[in-house]
């Protein structure tokens, strides 16, 4: 590296509110979800059960229950439990166990699932390795693996680089693009930055050390896909849509944009869209840098599958080889 690189590692509160904030996100999000942002409420009403007359998406899935987004980060929790760290082929059953038992999804009903990641995990059932079996044409930058990555925030890298590594090895498994890969590793980079002692401009300096050269070679990103995701104009043209790059620049907005958790999420689902995918990724941002006292307690006594959620921190909190 060009620049001295340093170890990873987020306050153990403001870790577990980032994951919080992912569910509460998500959950907000789910019955806006496929709304354009003309036909969504006003933003102050956003909230986990939509203003009475509003046409929510879901109508079956009762206010409070995350969707994909966050039973996919839960899996991914489960398995830096289970093996220490990104093991491919225990996150491959952790997926496999979601989609056809319901296993991280909340009273095991699984909805929400995308078209790229139901194709990878066909490939998984038929054979194919953990790390090849995400699909890998450039349409095939959908933002499945930018959705659930936060969890690795949740245990402390080495090194930077070993963390944006876990980033790009984890969405392997779902999105074998490098366009994807690399809008994970920014974003965990951002992210990690949040609560840095002296954070300054935190995308900036996740976006310098992703533009430096041997780190780009180390991590085997094409200089392009990593301008594609870095391109400031998509500051103007962001729009809630599935598109990987997209869901980062506008939970980059969204985090920038409110003043607090509550007004980041907002502002995430009033892009409209994929709205419980762009507020999962801008609530775990929003919960690292705001933390879990700035998170209406309406809103956490409202998720719905706590128990669930506290099992797997139970685990996280116990000390190592307790």
């Amino acid at each position: 590296m060009s620049a001295p690189d340093a170890p990873v590692w987020l306050p153990p509160e403001r870790a577990e509110a980032g994951l919080w904030g992912l569910l509460i996100g998500d959950a907000i999000g789910v019955p806006y979800e496929g709304h354009s942002p003309a036909s969504l409420p006003p933003a102050e009403t956003i909230d986990l059960l939509p203003p009475r007359g509003f046409a929510r998406a879901h109508p079956g899935i009762p206010p409070g229950t995350w969707s994909d987004d966050g039973a996919q980060a839960l899996a991914l929790l489960d398995t830096l439990l289970a093996s220490g760290g990104v093991d491919l082929d225990h996150f491959a059953g952790n997926l496999r166990a979601w989609l056809f038992e319901g296993r991280f999804a909340v009273n095991r009903a699984v909805f929400g699932i995308g078209r790229q990641t139901t194709s990878a995990i066909n490939r998984l059932l038929a054979g194919v390795p953990p790390d090849q079996a995400g699909p890998a044409s450039e349409r095939d930058n959908g933002n499945g693996a930018l959705m659930r990555v936060f969890p690795l925030l949740m245990r402390p890298w080495p090194s930077r680089l070993a963390l944006a590594q876990a980033a790009i090895r984890q969405a392997k498994i779902t999105h074998g693009h490098p366009r994807a890969h690399a809008a994970c590793a920014l974003y965990c980079l951002w992210v990690a930055e949040l609560c840095a002692p002296a954070p300054g401009d935190a995308w900036a300096q996740a976006e310098a050390f992703l533009r430096d050269p041997a780190c780009s070679e180390a991590l085997a990103l094409p200089r392009s896909e990593i301008e594609q995701v870095l391109d400031p104009a998509w500051r103007d043209r962001a729009g809630g849509s599935g598109y990987v790059v997209d869901t980062l620049w506008s939970a980059r907005i969204a985090l920038e944009e409110g003043r607090d958790y509550a007004a980041c999420v907002r502002r995430a689902i009033a892009f409209g869209h994929d709205t419980d995918t762009t507020a999962a990724v801008a609530g775990a941002a929003a919960g690292v840098r705001h933390g879990l006292q700035d998170v209406p307690i309406r809103w956490r006594e409202g998720l719905r599958g706590r128990g669930l959620v506290e099992g797997l921190l139970q685990r996280w909190r116990a000390p190592a080889g307790a």
